[in-house]
């Protein structure tokens, strides 16, 4: 049987995006999955007949933790002799690529899914983007979660035209059909929960928040929209990874009075079912998965028009989009979206029908199957 192991730093990567494809690779093939697991991650039978090994990988640029985690994948690798290894995030993409290849594991798999880099400059820019360059370098099979990202790492020198797949229309896991969808009684309970009138207009931000999600231009288009609209609400939903709540709160204002925020949640399909527009002005994107489970739920969705999220969102039909970084923009969009309820409603039963068709769980999982046949059974080595 086939060994497979996939490498990314955070478990909740496996658990958020992964955990449905490694369940179907474990039929046919013996999966293992290497991240920087706890205690309690070992413990949880989440990953059930998947065996897990933690190795520390820090996120943030740590030469010798980096140095040191290289060199125990070496090790791991060597020691199991697996058939491929697919990594998943940067960080975890160049330390299991580069040490793969020492290892002489035949199938090296890196999926990119949005650059830390595209929002940088100067030097910062370039060690990143090198960082991406030996991830190439050092795999003989590339995926990317959307076609426009594809695209940008083409233009920006990173890949070879055609060098990289994309998994039908995108996405790295698709979504959950069973899990997000309409729900007139979760929408009511969590409008209870979180004291929004049943007749408001609620946006919704879920995700990190972080200057590169957008998220100061959301609070300065808030802060403008609400003086015209009595009835609009913003529910922020997601850990504040950056410490950035309390320049939010002043950026927005008076209307911060008609913000509500919550903490990371695990629970997010019930606080989409709760809305009536989903917003993410981000300045990055690898495909942005979020906004096809709010589709799922039938929620259109106002977004920046940059790569990844031109994927998720067709414009005009599913959603609307603003150029990125452009706060009178982004207010006059959302302004289209609050003062018009039947425009809601039609984006939202098509971008339903969109994610429905073309985004499942399934078929992306059906997607990813077929791409390791193909690859298993041609038995390409790369160098």
């Amino acid at each position: 049987m086939k060994k497979i192991c996939f490498v990314t730093a955070a478990p909740l990567t496996l658990r958020a995006f992964m955990r449905n494809h490694l369940l179907a690779l474990s039929r046919q093939y013996d999966v293992c999955a290497v991240a920087d697991f706890s205690s309690e991650d070992i413990r949880d039978d989440w990953l059930p007949g998947i065996r897990l090994i933690s190795v520390s990988i820090a996120r943030p640029i740590s030469p010798l933790a980096d140095w040191l985690a290289l060199l125990e994948l070496v090790r791991i690798f060597r020691s199991e002799h697996f058939d491929v290894v697919h990594s998943v995030s940067p960080k975890a993409g160049l330390l299991a690529m580069t040490a793969a290849r020492l290892a002489g594991v035949p199938h090296r798999i890196h999926c990119f899914t949005g650059q830390v880099w595209a929002t940088r400059h100067g030097l910062g820019r370039w060690l990143l983007k090198s960082a991406d360059r030996m991830i190439t370098a050092n795999s003989n099979h590339l995926l990317a979660d959307s076609h426009s990202q594809r695209e940008f790492l083409e233009a920006e020198g990173i890949l070879a035209k055609g060098e990289a797949s994309v998994l039908g229309l995108g996405s790295i896991s698709g979504v959950d059909l069973e899990r997000f969808h309409p729900d007139s009684n979760v929408r009511k309970t969590i409008r209870d929960e979180l004291g929004i009138p049943d007749h408001a207009c609620l946006l919704l931000f879920l995700g990190r928040l972080n200057r590169d999600k957008g998220v100061f231009d959301l609070a300065q288009a808030f802060a403008r929209l609400a003086s015209g609209f009595e009835n609009v609400w913003l529910a922020m939903v997601g850990p504040d990874e950056a410490e950035v709540g309390a320049r939010f709160n002043e950026l927005c204002g008076d209307a911060v009075s008609r913000v509500v925020r919550v903490g990371y949640t695990s629970v997010p399909e019930r606080y989409m079912a709760a809305a009536d527009v989903f917003v993410l002005p981000s300045y990055r994107e690898g495909f942005g998965s979020v906004v096809i489970e709010a589709a799922a739920c039938g929620i259109p969705t106002v977004a920046s028009r940059i790569y990844g999220l031109t994927d998720a969102v067709d414009e005009g039909v599913t959603g609307l989009l603003h150029p990125p970084g452009n706060v009178a923009a982004l207010h006059e969009t959302l302004v289209r979206m609050c003062a018009d309820s039947g425009l809601r409603v039609r984006l939202g039963e098509k971008a339903k029908e969109r994610a429905t068709s073309h985004f499942s769980m399934t078929s992306v999982t059906a997607e990813l199957l077929a791409f390791y046949e193909k690859i298993l059974n041609t038995g390409n080595q790369g160098q």
